[in-house]
């Protein structure tokens, strides 16, 4: 394995098992002669070190595979795990961000009142929250529909319905 540079204690306790390794090596009595010959005794040593000598920096003089043993496992999680992905973006002029979802890009519209906002995506599967990142309101929460690119806010398109009223009223 190869070291960092200015970390010499991994060096040195690579170094120190190599040492060992040579000196157990030099004091079998049956010298290897081929490289079949020299993995059998590679085979004996990793077991005799990991499973049958006792090590002085270990609690209690233990082996290595007690000490390995003893500790806990971490495990792959199941997929009811919740894994939120979290993703920084803006608004868009047209109110809306893009989102992707299994290699498709989803259009997500949040309404023009929020034009070039910054906010922050957060998506689980399908479950999407959109926050506005200054203040930490929830702008708009919804289930992506994969049968659709665009995903429309819900509200009217366009301004308000009716008559309408004049800007400047005449003199």
């Amino acid at each position: 394995k190869n070291s960092r540079p200015h970390h010499p204690t991994t060096c040195g306790k690579v170094e120190r098992f190599q040492q060992t390794l040579k000196k157990w090596l030099r004091v079998q009595p049956d010298q290897p002669t081929t490289v079949t010959d020299l993995q059998t005794l590679l085979d004996v040593f990793a077991d005799e070190y990991n499973h049958r000598r006792p090590h002085r920096s270990l609690a209690n003089r233990s082996t290595p595979a007690v000490a390995y043993q003893a500790r806990l496992k971490a495990a792959p999680t199941g997929r009811d795990d919740p894994h939120w992905r979290v993703r920084r973006d803006r608004i868009d002029v047209g109110g809306k961000i893009t989102l992707r979802h299994q290699g498709r890009t989803f259009k997500i519209g949040i309404g023009r009142a929020h034009a070039r906002t910054r906010v922050i995506c957060l998506a689980k599967d399908l479950d999407i929250r959109i926050i506005d990142a200054a203040t930490g309101e929830i702008l708009r929460t919804l289930t992506l529909d994969t049968n659709r690119t665009y995903q429309p806010t819900g509200l009217p398109q366009g301004g308000p319905k009716g008559p309408r009223k004049p800007k400047h009223p005449n003199p």
